[in-house]
């Protein structure tokens, strides 16, 4: 809804000019030439945020929140672009959140860049980065979590337990601290869409969930902050994962209707790649998540493998009609 000439970046609250590890630069905004600059502020407290929003904000005005774990790819920008071309501004949060991973998970090797993060951000047009710590998010005593359904029991909740009340319980806290008018994710993180879409209802919160494209590498390899752990070798065979589901859509299209054929035809697809250690193949209802037999609607099918250290994940939307995404 607005674009800039360039734009700076401002680190907000007592701990500006404090920000260990941090240069505090100028960083290049794409827009219409002649448009006066905006600051891209950078928040690492509550109480900054509040702040933020309530000086850039008119009264009334909502912002579009787009949550993050940052170490920044093309899907995310993606996100930001789409929340600056519906929304009067634009807030990314940055927390690699410790609740939403289990015992063995790569909390302390997820990949982490702030600098790079913020440079990028600014680029995409964002306004406001809310980069909080473990403790401002989770102070001493914190002890409520928010503890979505049967839709968090499928598909990936096997292999992360107790991932998605994480997801739910962050997510939440975002939507109560910046009470953003929509917040934007990727179609990638399926289940996860849907269990915010489902905790949005359940609990009431006045916040427009939109859910964005994939964005794909050339090969159709869904683009992951973790596809920085493959080697060249797994990196060569992880587009299997879109060819499986590739190769689903056009069997839908020729008229296969039987899930269980097709799972069967994807999971022969990823055998065929020796470094692919296939979790599920999975054909559920898009919005419920409950499996499907046959094919009368839209379905998602959905399947997560691991290659090396890397866990992932993909999804596509098949349809009777032929109208396949």
């Amino acid at each position: 809804m607005r674009s800039r000439s360039s734009a700076s970046l401002f680190v907000a609250g007592a701990a500006a000019g404090h920000l260990p590890g941090h240069n505090i630069n100028h960083f290049a905004h794409t827009g219409t030439a002649g448009e006066a600059s905006e600051p891209l502020t950078v928040a690492r407290s509550i109480a900054d945020i509040r702040a933020r929003l309530e000086e850039r904000l008119e009264k009334g005005g909502t912002a579009g929140l787009v949550p993050t774990m940052g170490f920044f790819h093309a899907g995310h920008l993606s996100l930001m672009r789409a929340a600056q071309g519906e929304c009067p501004l634009v807030v990314v949060s940055i927390f690699v959140n410790p609740i939403q991973f289990g015992a063995g998970d790569d909390f302390n090797t997820y990949p982490r860049d702030l600098d790079r993060d913020l440079k990028l951000a600014a680029a995409a047009g964002a306004d406001i980065v809310f980069a909080p710590t473990d403790t401002e998010l989770y102070p001493a005593g914190f002890d409520t979590m928010v503890a979505p359904g049967k839709i968090a029991e499928g598909l990936c909740a096997a292999a992360r337990p107790g991932h998605f009340q994480g997801v739910a319980t962050v997510v939440a806290k975002l939507f109560n601290i910046i009470r953003p008018g929509a917040a934007f994710f990727g179609q990638k993180d399926a289940q996860q869409a849907a269990v915010i879409r489902r905790m949005v209802v359940d609990l009431n919160y006045n916040v427009r969930i939109r859910v964005c494209p994939t964005v794909r590498e050339p090969d159709g390899l869904a683009m992951s902050s973790r596809n920085t752990y493959l080697s060249e070798a797994e990196r060569s065979q992880a587009p299997v994962l879109y060819e499986a589901l590739l190769e689903a859509k056009a069997a839908v299209s020729a008229g296969q209707r039987s899930t269980a054929a097709l799972k069967r035809q994807m999971k022969r697809k990823i055998a065929g790649r020796y470094l692919a250690e296939l979790e599920y193949v999975k054909i559920v209802d898009p919005n419920t998540l409950e499996p499907v037999a046959q094919i009368n609607k839209n379905v998602l099918a959905a399947v997560a493998a691991r290659f090396g250290r890397a866990r992932l994940i993909d999804n596509m939307i098949l349809s009777p009609g032929g109208d396949n995404a």
